[in-house]
């Protein structure tokens, strides 16, 4: 069951929130995006509203749990042979895109990050690589709808908003393209601590 993996995904969310917590921290700071009070509870930390903490735990947590659906019901890799490859024209496009928007805050770092970790994964020859990018593509889906409300479809305005001065200015309906490589190195540093522990049971169906 589900719950019985807790440990390894609690210690993804760890590792990946020692980061993307200063990192949010920094760009709310700079401008590089914000919250709408009129939404907000009006409790906080390190000026992150408390629905923004939230973010950092039921996202990871709904996306790994995908993750381990996908898993279940997909019993083959089928993007395991091309996972390498891919990974590497990934990592030049995302270091090109870095580079090139070196003035854009929010596309630079994200993108560059990405490229690195990514690139290490290469290295290191991860062998889960194709089941992940199964998951992280399901776990698009619901993302950029939820991404959406927020960033203001459907809502007479943004719950979050973002300054397009500081991304590539392209947006999915109303979530910026920088939002899903974003995702992409979020779910790739909490999937990496979850696997790194861990002992599967391939017959188990994951249980909320």
């Amino acid at each position: 069951t589900f719950w019985r993996k807790w440990p390894g995904l609690f210690t993804g969310i760890a590792f990946m929130g020692a980061l993307f917590i200063p990192w949010d921290v920094w760009f709310t700071a700079e401008g590089v995006w914000g919250f709408n009070e009129r939404y907000l509870v009006g409790v906080g930390l390190f000026g992150l509203p408390l629905e923004e903490w939230l973010f950092f735990l039921l996202i990871p947590y709904a996306c790994v749990f995908l993750y381990e659906v996908m898993r279940y019901f997909v019993r083959r890799d089928v993007l395991g042979k091309v996972a390498r490859p891919f990974s590497l024209a990934l990592v030049v496009v995302l270091l090109v895109v870095g580079f090139v928007h070196l003035d854009r805050l929010y596309t630079s770092v994200t993108f560059l990050l990405t490229a690195a970790f990514l690139g290490w994964h290469v290295w290191r020859r991860t062998p889960w690589l194709g089941r992940f990018y199964v998951g992280y593509a399901v776990s698009l889906i619901p993302f950029l709808l939820v991404n959406g409300v927020l960033t203001g479809w459907l809502l007479p305005e943004p719950i979050v908003w973002y300054n397009n001065a500081e991304n590539l200015g392209i947006r999915i309906n109303t979530v910026p393209l920088d939002d899903s490589v974003y995702l992409l190195l979020m779910l790739l540093m909490v999937v990496t601590g979850y696997e790194r522990p861990l002992k599967r049971e391939h017959g188990d169906l994951p249980q909320a």
